[in-house]
């Protein structure tokens, strides 16, 4: 049971970065007002953020899993090197970096797809949607912690809203100067 919400908080925390961090750079971007420079700086940034939230975790929880069997190891007064507890650590350690990798690139499509997929109205297109994703993402969080889904979807819904509005006033303001 643990291991399964582990995975959907690796799940969680992929698409909540990936669809934040991509929808600063299509906001950001769009001071441009250049379609297919926003798209190929989104999509660098989606590939770049799914690698690094990927690699990231595979290096954090290696240290995390393997220093578990480190401890584990002193009152055994044996290696674990090898054995079936060392190959779940492995197989865990690869299955979530992969999770995250793969919901942080997933995140990040939903600000780019108005880009892709309309043709006027994009930046407002992919602001609203990025919210409501991550409205509904913090439902699913709620959901899965048992605790107040509609303060989780509130929360991240707000959090996705002042990021994209301040990226939004800080590049306009800046371009205009």
């Amino acid at each position: 049971m643990e291991d399964k919400i582990e995975r959907r908080r690796y799940i969680i925390l992929g698409c909540t970065s990936g669809t934040l961090a991509i929808l600063g750079v299509v906001t950001g971007a769009s001071v441009s007002g250049d379609c297919s420079f926003i798209i190929n700086a989104a999509l660098a940034g989606a590939l770049a953020l799914a690698m690094a939230n990927g690699m990231g975790s595979f290096i954090t929880l290696g240290d995390t899993e393997f220093g578990k069997l480190s401890r584990l190891e002193k009152p055994l007064m044996r290696s674990l090197d090898n054995t079936k507890i060392e190959q779940l650590a492995k197989k865990k350690i690869r299955a979530h970096s992969l999770i995250h990798a793969a919901a942080s690139f997933m995140g990040s499509m939903v600000p780019i797809l108005p880009f892709i997929l309309l043709d006027n109205q994009q930046l407002e297109v992919s602001m609203g949607l990025s919210i409501a994703a991550l409205a509904v993402l913090g439902l699913y969080w709620g959901r899965i912690m048992e605790q107040n889904m509609v303060l989780h979807s509130i929360r991240l819904a707000v959090l996705g809203a002042v990021i994209a509005l301040t990226v939004n006033f800080l590049f306009r303001y800046i371009q205009m100067a």
